[in-house]
């Protein structure tokens, strides 16, 4: 039997791909399993956020070279799509975002033919308007991610995502409720919907968004307990989706809003769709129909424009928020973005903000979860180590029992009893 050896960078959706790939490699007999020396074929789902993930991905095509000369490497995603005339010598397969289902046709091909051939498919991602139907059933986590859609419009003037993965296309609805049944059937209690752009989610055939999305899996697929959302835009909140949040438990008590400045003058030149009134106006609608809810989000420091009073404007407004929990990120400069022509901002700034903010969202943090001491909550339980058996609340609380490894795959009623260094200890109830 030969084996398919994988590593998977970024986001989610690269995770929810991979594992599409995975499947159907099992499907046609194959092993799989992390890249090892071992390995027939290698396949390497590259991210190109940062120039880190970039360089990371780099890192990751040639260690695959070097683990087995003789074996089949594939690399797609990001990377290669934003490096469209890349050439690595050992690279037999070049993917870009577009067709990765294609990896499966190609190495399953030249491992039956003995034979290594040079095979690239990148297409300009910008006019791509069909979305590749992956299907998952395998997923690393006692929660299912799932990827409803592809593609991101939106071109803030420092991502350089929407070239990447071109314009947004959806999973059909019909398609989408079939998969998800599939995975409830299988006993997974809580989905995560996630895509590059996730609340852009739109079927024309059945005109679907997100929220009608939401409704139909609500309607539909009683199995599942939990539906989580991966990350929107604050302007992709309506107010069915408010609805569904205020009346159905089912939908999680969690849900990420990127922000990416609390400066107004900052957000502008970043040519984000909304301002912080406009953002905080959806954070208190949320908490009305959900007064547990956690939000968390991204931020960006060290912004070309972002100067130190933008900076502590930033700061002021994040704690006015109080978000859950605080995602950062130095600014990253991104070829081809009319970020990367602004002045930069020095590399040590960049790191002394970061460390700042860090530390605010550690803070924000602990507050958060201490609300909850003293209350009883449903946990998912997801996995064990020596001694405690761990799961997450709808509201996305870390909790921690003695460890009981049958708990894994259940949702059970925890008391929470004590916080410590990010996580909540508790017993069951």
């Amino acid at each position: 039997m030969s084996k398919i050896g994988f590593i998977t960078l970024g986001c989610k959706v690269n995770t929810y791909e991979t594992n599409a790939l995975k499947d159907k490699f099992i499907k046609l007999g194959y092993e799989v399993s992390d890249a090892t020396s071992d390995c027939d074929a290698f396949i390497i789902n590259t991210c190109s956020v940062t120039n880190m993930a970039d360089a990371k991905s780099r890192q990751m095509i040639h260690k695959c070279i070097k683990l087995n000369p003789n074996a089949i490497v594939c690399a797609m995603g990001c990377f290669i799509q934003s490096n469209e005339d890349i050439n690595i010598d050992g690279v037999d397969i070049l993917i870009g975002n577009s067709n990765k289902g294609e990896a499966v046709t190609k190495i399953d091909e030249m491992l039956k033919n003995n034979k290594r051939e040079k095979y690239v498919n990148i297409k300009n991602i910008l006019k791509e308007k069909d979305y590749e139907v992956l299907t998952a059933t395998m997923f690393d986590h006692t929660r299912a991610f799932v990827k409803i859609e592809d593609g991101c419009q939106n071109f803030c003037s420092y991502c350089i995502i929407p070239y990447a993965r071109g314009p947004v296309r959806s999973k059909p609805l019909m398609v989408t409720l079939r998969e998800l049944k599939e995975i409830s059937k299988l006993g997974y209690k809580e989905i995560v919907l996630s895509g590059i752009d996730t609340g852009k989610y739109y079927d024309p055939e059945t005109n679907t968004n997100f929220s009608g999305l939401i409704k139909q899996i609500l309607i539909n697929i009683p199995d599942i307990k939990r539906i989580r959302v991966s990350s929107v835009e604050i302007t992709q909140i309506d107010d069915e989706f408010i609805d569904m949040l205020k009346n159905n438990q089912v939908v999680a008590s969690h849900i990420h809003l990127p922000l990416q400045s609390g400066s107004d003058a900052v957000l502008k030149d970043m040519r984000r769709k909304y301002n912080t009134e406009e953002f905080k106006q959806i954070v208190n609608k949320l908490r009305e129909a959900r007064n547990d809810i956690a939000i968390t989000t991204d931020v960006i420091v060290g912004f070309p424009t972002e100067t130190d009073e933008e900076f502590n404007n930033s700061i002021n407004f994040i704690k006015d928020i109080r978000f859950a929990k605080v995602h950062v990120f130095p600014y990253s400069m991104r070829k081809n973005t009319p970020a990367a022509k602004m002045k930069q901002i020095k590399e040590e700034i960049k790191k002394e903000r970061t460390k700042q903010l860090i530390k605010i969202s550690e803070e924000l943090e602990r507050e958060y979860y201490l609300n909850y001491i003293g209350d009883t909550y449903s946990v998912l339980f997801e996995q064990s180590n020596d001694k405690y058996t761990i799961g997450h609340t709808t509201n996305y609380l870390e909790i921690k029992v003695l460890k009981d490894d049958s708990l894994i795959g259940k949702l059970v009623d925890v008391k929470l009893e004590k916080y410590d260094n990010g996580a909540i200890f508790g017993t069951l109830e």
